[in-house]
């Protein structure tokens, strides 16, 4: 592909979004005055009363994304990718914010911190979790520590489940069939089906609400073949189910609870361009927990409890590997109200981890692999009548293998009275340590693993002029990472370690929105990321690889929405991916992929009014071959059909 037809196509969209509008529900209206968010402070807080600019995907957002994942939808959010996304449904996804890792990107269900204790990240994976359970999902980038605890180091995806209907019962349903098929071996025969339902209501003081869905997979290897072979296509299935209740026991108490199952079933090859006839991975994951709300004159009081139970088995190599683990967590916060413009956010947290793993050649005993942490924090949040808007607060984590760590942020922002214009500023610092695999694995685990320490500084702005219809925001971030872990493997001997690199590494860019309102019907939205990653040798073993592969530095998204009338909804996506780097094998080789460029299309009409409605999807339309990972297959232009039925 001409790099630079592309570079010059991707200014166009930049430019062409100048000239169009974007609708009032779509993905990047984040500017609305009364738009509420949450993410910044743990309690609802008026868009423009927040320092962060913060991507908020609403229900309405998703409902004109039928057909897609969530790692779809978010891979165009500007300033996260997410590799693995355009593979095949089992690959395994990389979140990278700003550069960031796995490990430095917390994913919060509910609020709730999620994560794998057995994986060697702790991170959790979002393959797991079925779109249709999802009401909203809200993007947060920076440090996000101090409210949010380790992990949180380059931002947080917190996802939002659905809410029970205002009536006594209420359901939907839905199907979809698609097909699964790369850009050079077509076959679009349908591959890929997903089906489910739920049911919820309101029965004065009680509601509830159930799900349950389905989805299997197959037509795609997950590792590349060489031009002359043909690899077996890999599946994939997945099955959850979710029961949420709650309870008004009063007009100031609300009590509720969950209790969910989700099964993941996936064949996998083994590595790049290496097939694997018997290779499979099984992932069972429980999940319950409690959620308490307590309303008084001056604030409110939130208890959370959740546990997790994750089992896996992996058989790869002629052998099955088999992990549990356990993540219990409890939040115990309060908001103060000193006045309308003035409150003041408490909180302690208690988080415990165990793993365990059994192999033929060894295995981690959970009782030796464990932590637990006990975090007090604190955070103020003051909004004045004059403009001036402060979030700041500290965290004091408390480690059971190392000690005390105190984190913070500091976020000013200024909306001018005179101008329609918000200028904002943040810094944060963050904490990782190591996960119980990197520490205790019998092949490559490292007990002197020290902690990671990260830093993030940002500063920006949000402008709306031309009565609000042309708004712009963009921010500048320089994040810093020391003592970051990182993986070595000897190709000579074979032995294996987890290390922490040399020195510092750090990440810089800039994320900015274009938005224009032109009309209720019409709407275009486009973004540009720029990431930097420090380009520097992981160790003085492999003096050629770098650090943070996969990322790359220029990234464009844009969405068009077109409402054609009320019934019927017709959406265009573009999305650019600059030159990265990846590898391939032990001592990595490393490799420049080349830049590539999509364009997806979906189209909803509503057959009954507020009953059914039916959609249909292209994705990679112009059936565009490209590398996302080394030695690992991707998707060419793929076609998907369903209906949702409201009952």
């Amino acid at each position: 592909m001409n790099n630079k037809i592309v570079r010059i196509s991707a200014l166009c969209v930049l430019v062409t979004s100048c000239a169009f509008a974007q609708q009032k529900d779509s993905i990047a209206s984040r500017n609305e005055l009364d738009e509420v968010v949450i993410s910044d402070s743990k309690f609802a807080l008026a868009k423009e009363k927040s320092g962060k600019v913060i991507t908020k995907i609403t229900a309405e957002d998703l409902k004109k994304k039928s057909g897609q994942n969530i790692a779809t939808i978010l891979s165009t959010v500007v300033g996260l990718e997410i590799n693995g996304n355009q593979g095949s449904a089992g690959k395994n996804l990389g979140y990278y914010i700003r550069g960031g890792r796995n490990r430095q990107t917390l994913i919060m269900i509910n609020g709730i911190p999620m994560s794998d204790a057995s994986g060697i990240n702790m991170d959790y994976d979002l393959r797991l979790i079925p779109v249709e359970q999802v009401e909203s999902i809200e993007v947060m980038k920076g440090a996000a520590s101090t409210l949010y605890g380790s992990g949180a180091a380059a931002g947080i995806i917190n996802i939002t489940l659905k809410k029970t209907a205002n009536k006594a019962v209420a359901g939907t349903a839905y199907m979809s069939m698609g097909t699964q098929t790369t850009a050079d071996k077509t076959n679009y025969l349908p591959q890929d089906y997903n089906q489910g339902f739920a049911v919820n209501g309101r029965l004065k003081k009680f509601d509830y609400y159930a799900s349950l869905n389905s989805t299997e997979t197959t037509g795609i290897s997950e590792a590349v073949a060489p031009q002359s072979s043909v690899f077996e296509a890999d599946r994939f299935s997945r099955v959850n189910s979710l029961v949420q209740l709650g309870y008004k026991v009063n007009d100031k108490l609300k009590v509720r609870g969950f209790v969910s199952f989700d099964r993941l079933n996936s064949d996998f090859d083994s590595g790049a361009s290496a097939d694997n006839l018997e290779n499979y991975g099984l992932t069972n994951q429980y999940r319950a927990g409690v959620n308490s709300n307590y309303t008084y004159n001056q604030g409110e009081l939130v208890v959370e409890a959740s546990g997790s139970l994750i089992e896996k088995d992996y058989f790869n190599y002629g052998s099955l590997t088999k992990y549990k683990a356990r993540n219990t967590n409890v939040d115990v916060y309060n908001r103060y109200n000193f006045s309308t413009k003035l409150f003041l956010v408490t909180g302690g947290q208690f988080q415990f981890y165990d793993a365990n793993s059994e192999s033929l050649y060894g295995g981690i005993s959970n009782a030796v692999a464990k932590m637990n942490t006990v975090d007090p924090y604190v955070n103020v949040v003051y909004n004045s009548d004059f403009g001036l808007n402060v979030n700041a607060g500290t965290r004091l984590n408390i480690h059971s293998n190392y000690g005390n760590h105190l984190v913070y942020n500091v976020n000013p922002s200024y909306s001018f009275q005179e101008l329609p214009l918000k200028l904002l500023a943040s810094y944060s610092t963050a904490y990782i340590a190591p996960s119980l695999y990197q520490l205790y694995d019998v092949y490559s685990g490292n007990l002197a693993l020290k902690a990671e320490k990260n830093s993030t500084i940002e500063s920006g702005f949000e402008i709306k002029v031309l009565k609000n219809k042309l708004n712009i925001n963009a921010v500048a971030f320089y994040r810093e990472e020391d003592t970051a872990i990182e993986y070595f493997s000897n190709p000579v001997t074979y032995e294996s370690s987890y290390f922490n690199a040399l020195g510092k590494y750090n990440a810089k860019g800039v994320e900015t929105t274009i938005i224009y309102t032109l009309s209720d019907k019409l709407s275009v939205n486009a973004n540009y990321t720029f990431t930097q990653v420090e380009e520097k040798a992981v160790n003085n073993t492999f003096p050629d690889a770098k650090a943070n592969l996969y990322n790359p530095k220029h990234k464009v998204n844009a969405n068009v929405d077109y409402q054609i009338n009320k019934r019927a909804y017709l959406g265009i996506n573009y999305q650019y991916l600059d030159k990265r780097d990846g590898f391939m094998g032990y001592p990595p080789v490393v490799s420049s992929l080349d830049s590539y460029q999509l364009v997806n299309a979906t189209a909803k009409y509503e057959l009954i009014k507020n009953r059914l409605n039916v959609f249909a999807l292209v994705s990679n339309i112009f059936n565009e071959e490209f590398v996302e990972s080394v030695g690992y297959s991707t998707r060419g232009r793929n076609f998907k059909l369903g209906l949702n039925i409201n009952l």
